[in-house]
């Protein structure tokens, strides 16, 4: 077949469904990036980085460009660029599928909170720890800044930008992650909570190992909804054979 794909990109999904798609004859494969990351990895096939100025853009750019499908790859809690794809692909009348990893689930052992944003999870920090591990990226930091009686342990790609709480300390780090190092590293940062969005996959599941080992609470951020009118997708296999592409 011949076909030009668009995938968005940034997780590891994305990147080995652009390695299936760009192994098959007759098919290219454009991976766009926002640019939240200096320096991404190397991909195969095309790569665009930046905005494409809202779903009017993208649906533009789909038209112009002779796109054939959208794959959205994105990281789970892109909730804004989901909805964009979703909408500028239906505008566009190009077959989109979201391709999103399943979430963690809770098992024997685990001491999970569930909150609904950051915020909702700063709140619920004070009742359950005093040394926090924050997961959560380094967007978003600002919902924890007016905790200053709590200690935090920051963990990113790339260092974060302020408002942060007044006792952070920063690490910085990309996974995969081990169950040992993850407990090793609560254990030298005297770590009594771990804070932590539900994305998913295995790079960074261990740190939730680790939690239940040493019997660590943990506040756990929900998704935000899949947009209406899309077909979701658990894995890059699945996404080839919904898209046709064998």
């Amino acid at each position: 077949m011949s076909a030009h794909v668009l995938v968005l990109g940034g997780t590891t999904e994305a990147r080995e469904l652009a390695a299936e798609l760009t192994a098959r004859p007759g098919v290219r494969v454009t991976t766009s990036l926002a640019g939240r990351v200096s320096q991404p990895g190397a991909l195969p096939g095309d790569v665009r980085i930046g905005g494409f100025g809202g779903p009017d853009g993208l649906a533009t750019w789909l038209r112009e460009h002779g796109v054939d499908a959208v794959v959205d790859a994105t990281h789970p809690f892109a909730a804004t660029i989901s909805a964009h794809a979703a909408r500028a692909a239906a505008v566009a009348g190009v077959p989109a599928v979201l391709l999103r990893r399943p979430g963690w689930e809770a098992g024997p052992g685990d001491r999970w909170h569930a909150a609904a944003t950051l915020a909702e999870a700063a709140a619920l920090l004070p009742g359950l720890g005093r040394r926090a591990f924050l997961t959560t990226g380094r967007l978003g930091l600002a919902a924890f800044a007016h905790l200053d009686d709590l200690d935090f342990l920051v963990r990113s790609v790339e260092a974060p930008e302020p408002p942060l709480p007044r006792r952070t300390r920063i690490v910085l780090a990309r996974g995969p992650f081990t169950t040992d190092g993850e407990a090793a590293l609560m254990r030298a940062h005297r770590i009594d909570i771990l804070v932590t969005k539900d994305s998913g996959g295995a790079a960074t599941a261990p740190k939730l190992a680790a939690a239940r080992a040493l019997g660590i609470p943990v506040v756990i951020v929900r998704r935000p909804p899949a947009p209406e009118g899309i077909a979701v997708v658990p894995d890059v296999a699945t996404a080839l054979s919904h898209l046709g592409i064998r």
